[in-house]
């Protein structure tokens, strides 16, 4: 099967976000505003304290779906509908803000390394204004496709050896997965171009199609139906996300997004008024 070649390569962008946690977007930059259905990837990744310490305090969110996923250190992530949980190191929480929700996200730590991965994810017009969810799971839950010097953590998807991860039930059929990989290790796996795939190196080196990606670069994907990346020689950490496209407008306020901007001014109204 042809293999999909990469038709846009970018660099993350130095980021503050929060009360003034430093991070790197690596989609939702000038250069790469979206990639439907995805918005936005930020990368955080400190052992700085004064890096991360203020954290994420209460703000809302609206019309899409937030995924923390951690690499090293804890987050604790606290809510207005009553939850609360201390996402882990490789552990997911994939929140589906809908119709509305106002939480805070606060490491819990006071130094040593920070370090994931918070992808947000679009929804159709449809389900933007349902009840508000989550699906967390921790590491020992997030099932491996381990293969020749690779171990892909898969948190959403079914790959082609029948590895499942744990997310379900979510419109676009993402797969997202943590690839670490050995030095020169291989990771081959259809990916029709029916979906909208790219792949963010957190850590080493990758080849893909002829061309390098280094940490902190994300790569697109082209056509073709099967995705292959082989690592550098010191191995890599790789960010790998699909997902079908909407194909709806988005219109997009801060925490808001819908598709229309009355749907905004009507999401800045609920949140002002306590409606959330």
């Amino acid at each position: 099967m042809a293999v999909r070649k990469l038709v846009r390569i970018t660099r993350g962008m130095p980021a503050s976000d929060g009360a003034g946690v430093k991070l790197t977007r690596m989609l939702g930059t000038p250069q790469l505003r979206t990639l439907d259905p995805f918005l936005m990837l930020d990368h955080f990744h400190s052992d700085n304290p004064g890096d991360y310490l203020a954290g994420f305090p209460p703000h809302p969110h609206r019309g899409f779906e937030t995924v923390t996923y951690m690499v090293a250190g804890r987050m604790r992530h606290k809510d207005n509908k009553g939850h609360e949980g201390v996402i882990e190191p490789g552990g997911v929480q994939w929140m589906t803000a809908a119709g509305g929700i106002v939480h805070s996200e606060m490491p819990e730590q006071e130094d040593g390394l920070l370090s994931g991965f918070q992808l947000w994810i679009n929804l159709p017009k449809a389900e933007k204004m349902k009840p508000a969810g989550y699906q967390e799971f921790d590491e020992a839950e997030i099932p491996a496709d381990v293969r020749d010097g690779v171990e892909a953590k898969i948190v959403t998807g079914r790959t082609s050896t029948g590895v499942e991860g744990p997310v379900t039930g979510i419109t676009v059929e993402p797969l997202y997965a943590e690839l670490r990989m050995a030095p020169n290790a291989v990771f081959e796996e259809p990916v029709s171009d029916e979906k909208t795939a790219f792949a963010a190196v957190h850590s080493g080196d990758v080849e893909i199609a002829g061309q390098r990606l280094d940490a902190g670069m994300l790569g697109v994907f082209g056509e073709g139906r099967t995705v292959r990346i082989t690592a550098g020689a010191h191995g890599a950490r790789v960010m790998l996300a699909a997902g079908k496209p909407i194909g709806e407008p988005i219109v997009w306020a801060g925490p808001f997004v819908m598709t229309t901007e009355g749907e905004v001014r009507q999401a800045m109204m609920d949140y002002q008024q306590g409606r959330f």
